[in-house]
Parts: structure tokens; C-alpha cells; sequence
């Protein structure tokens, strides 16, 4: 089939929605789940959401029936333009948002908190020396994985502690 008997083939079906991209915004991860009963939620509407972000529409479709199945739904999302927006939006569709944690850890504080030196703090999470310092002076910024390491220090040390323990027998 031809090109422009492809296009009168569409045009017989109905018009097309033009979706309306979002042209700038930070790239933001989102966990999307359902949000109460499966009556409430409109699919195309959440597809819809996510595509005018940069998410391809099959990755989309793909994010959103996993949610209808239940699973967490773990979503790269390219170009959001304001997170509490694209809540609202998902949320109108009936599908809850959450997002990842990207925000930087205030290192000495964190340290202080837990009454840390720095050389303490290193040996205690399995970090080199250096790289605490110069993450504490600004000389370096923590990867991602590194990132969201601190923020699991941040909000359970002592776990993190023990899980990094190995009995000796």
C-alpha cells in the first residue's frame, strides 16, 4: 500500500487527535500505579498524558496496562514540564504518580546527624574517603547510583549498617 493510500485509509476512519508535545521540562522517573478501581480509569487519556512528555506511545500503552494489571510501573519520562501537572493529569485519568527521588543529599548534615566523621561515615556505607570529601566540598557530585545510595542512608542507616554486616563463623 502506498503512502497516500495509507493516509485516505485513516482519513476514512475519522480525524486524528494532533497531540500537543511539551516542548521543555526535566526528565523525571515516576512509579505509576492504578489508582483505586479499574471503572475510574481511562487508558487513552493516561497514554496520552505520558506521550505529550516524550514517552514513546507504545512504551506508554505498554506503562499504562501494566498499571491496569497491578504492577508498579517504573517510567522514565523525558521532557516534564511541571510534576504536580502531570500527577494531576494521570490522577484525573485514574492512575496515581509518584516520583523517584532526585534531589541532592546534604552530606555533612546527614554525617553530623548520625554524629559521623567523615572517615566514620566512609567506613561504616562502604564509601571511599575521597569521595565522601569531595562530595561534602563540593568538588564532585555523587553519580546516581551513588545518589540513591545516601538517600537510603538518609532514611535508614542503621538498616543499611546491618545489611552491610557479615557475621564471621
Amino acid at each position: 500500500m502506498t503512502k497516500s493510500g495509507l493516509k485516505a485509509k485513516f482519513e476514512r476512519l475519522g480525524p486524528t487527535r494532533d497531540v500537543d508535545h511539551v516542548h521543555s521540562g526535566s526528565r523525571e522517573v515516576i512509579v505509576l500505579t492504578l489508582d483505586g478501581d479499574l471503572s475510574r480509569a481511562n487508558a487513552i487519556k493516561a497514554v496520552f498524558a505520558l506521550h505529550r512528555r516524550g514517552v514513546p506511545t507504545l512504551k506508554a500503552k505498554r506503562a499504562v496496562e501494566a498499571a491496569i494489571r497491578r504492577e508498579k510501573v517504573v517510567l522514565d519520562v523525558p521532557a516534564v514540564e511541571n510534576l504536580k501537572r502531570l500527577a494531576a493529569e494521570l490522577e484525573d485519568s485514574g492512575f496515581s504518580v509518584s516520583a523517584m527521588t532526585r534531589h541532592s543529599i546534604d552530606l555533612k548534615r546527614l554525617r553530623e546527624r548520625l554524629g559521623l566523621t567523615q572517615e566514620q561515615f566512609a567506613l561504616r556505607y562502604g564509601l571511599e574517603l575521597d569521595a565522601v570529601r569531595n562530595w561534602e566540598y563540593g568538588r564532585r557530585e555523587p553519580d546516581t547510583a551513588a545518589r540513591s545510595y545516601l538517600t537510603v542512608i538518609e532514611r535508614e542507616p542503621e538498616r543499611i549498617q546491618e545489611a552491610l554486616m557479615v557475621p564471621i563463623t
